[in-house]
């Protein structure tokens, strides 16, 4: 599909789907089940609006949203006590398959989101957002209700930065994007550019596309994502809808190198995994950085290894609970 076509046809804007009561109509003709996971890591100060906004509005006021579960790291804060006041179903990573080890990182949360939640649409929205809407999840379920085709909706939006409480620089997100990810792609999988936030956390899926894909733990989940769904589906399993804006804290560029480092071991990993490129050398897992103070240098190391869940498929607790009876 050519790039000019792919977004005409498949990207939208969220007021596109105002029109709520004919969303849930379309929704329940369908018999199709919506489940709203939230990953969590000591995010006490936002978790809670964001509940009482997708409960209030998505599953009293218009019932398009069938469970909201926050899926915890271990978070040392009062996010999982805050959730649960307002009423979502809360679990604990670590908690869910436990057979399996526990991993730590958001992809792990999202992993492990597929085998406890139901639905079969699954919508994944971050839990730092201070300007959180429900079209936030409006804006990316409707696609996948409205169009049996597609497969799999990203969301994209301008990116203020909040630099102080109140405070926001009016751009400055999505640099990892602009930096690393797209001219990675501009390379490698030029249709793939179309895409305008590859790595935003919101976005909606069905579940046999899920339960399909491997999960690296880390950084590098979303990234992974777009090529391994690419590589099956091409992109017409694709769309992606316009939410105008996502407010969040800002994350300093040492936080965004670890990130990048991260996503770069993923990447390298698909293309070998692709063919694209017939081998690697080993790749060190240590990232080093530093800062200078006082004409004194500090290095700091940290190792990030990209580890990776096989696709949930594989896994024989999630095919009894799901695939037995068909």
């Amino acid at each position: 599909m050519h790039i000019d076509t792919w977004l005409r046809e498949n990207t939208f804007h969220h007021r596109d789907f105002w029109d709520l009561r004919q969303l849930v109509a379309a929704k329940e003709k369908q018999n199709l089940r919506v489940s709203l996971c939230i990953p969590t890591l000591n995010e006490e100060k936002t978790i809670g609006k964001e509940i009482v906004i997708f409960k209030s509005e998505l599953m009293q006021r218009y019932p398009l949203v069938d469970e909201i579960a926050v899926v915890d790291s271990g978070s040392s804060d009062r996010t999982l006590e805050v959730a649960a006041s307002f009423g979502a179903d809360v679990y604990l990573s670590s908690e869910i398959l436990p057979e399996q080890g526990f991993k730590r990182g958001k992809g792990e949360n999202l992993w492990k989101a597929i085998y406890q939640l139901t639905g079969d649409v699954i919508v994944y929205v971050d839990a730092d957002i201070t300007n959180i809407h429900p079209r936030f999840v409006t804006g990316l379920v409707a696609p996948l209700i409205y169009r049996p085709e597609m497969q799999y909706v990203k969301a994209f939006y301008d990116r203020p930065l909040a630099v102080a409480p109140g405070v926001t620089r009016p751009s400055g997100g999505g640099r990892v994007t602009e930096i690393l990810v797209r001219p990675l792609f501009s390379l490698f999988f030029p249709e793939l550019t179309a895409i305008v936030q590859p790595l935003s956390g919101e976005y909606a899926v069905r579940r046999g596309v899920l339960e399909q894909i491997p999960f690296p733990v880390g950084y590098g989940v979303e990234t992974a994502h777009l090529i391994d769904v690419y590589a099956k589906s091409g992109m017409s399993a694709f769309g992606q809808t316009d939410l105008e804006q996502r407010v969040h804290r800002n994350q300093p560029t040492s936080d965004l190198g670890k990130m990048s480092f991260g996503i770069l071991q993923t990447f390298l990993n698909r293309m070998k995994g692709l063919g694209m490129i017939s081998q690697l050398p080993e790749m060190s897992t240590i990232m080093r950085q530093f800062q200078v103070k006082d004409r004194e240098f500090q290095q700091t190391e940290r190792q990030i290894i990209e580890d990776e869940r096989p696709p949930m498929i594989t896994i024989d607790a999630y095919r009894e609970k799901f695939h037995s009876k068909r």
